[in-house]
């Protein structure tokens, strides 16, 4: 392995905490929207109950991927991240007795790719543009100058 992918490798891995915390945080958005459209309120014990299976199934697809490896790649993290949340989460919540309607099931899936895959894609257009644009170089003092 070459320097530069060693440290490319660095970088992903130290800005790893701040995608599990953004991932973990969207999740729990996902639980609270969910839980204030049908019932009107955010108790924390509702939003709990909603967010719980997800979270756990996140976890274990956390484990069982490693994206601290490659937080950001879409098809090594992103998306496996996504259905393995969503499927777990939806297993888990039938499994404990709260249902899984169909609709629920497509609002699930939907909004969790979206939080879950959504940033991911938009940092890889960042990062591709910054590597991709030109280099920006201040004009020398005799350019542009009369002669």
């Amino acid at each position: 392995m070459t320097r530069a992918n060693a440290g490319r490798r660095d970088g992903a891995r130290q800005g790893y905490p701040a995608w599990l915390a953004a991932d973990v945080v969207l999740i729990l958005l996902f639980a609270m929207l969910g839980h204030q459209s049908h019932y009107g309120t955010l108790s924390p014990a509702g939003i709990a109950g909603t967010a719980l299976p997800f979270l756990a199934a996140y976890g274990a697809a956390t484990a069982a991927l490693r994206p601290w490896r490659h937080p950001t790649a879409l098809m090594r993290c992103a998306v496996p991240l996504w259905i393995g949340t969503s499927a777990g989460g939806l297993i888990l919540r039938v499994l404990a007795g709260q249902g899984a309607a169909l609709s629920f099931q497509i609002v699930a899936v939907s909004v969790l790719g979206l939080f879950l895959i959504t940033p991911r894609v938009l940092a890889a257009l960042v990062r591709r543009r910054r590597v991709h644009s030109p280099a920006i170089h201040s004009p020398s003092k005799n350019q542009g100058a009369p002669t």
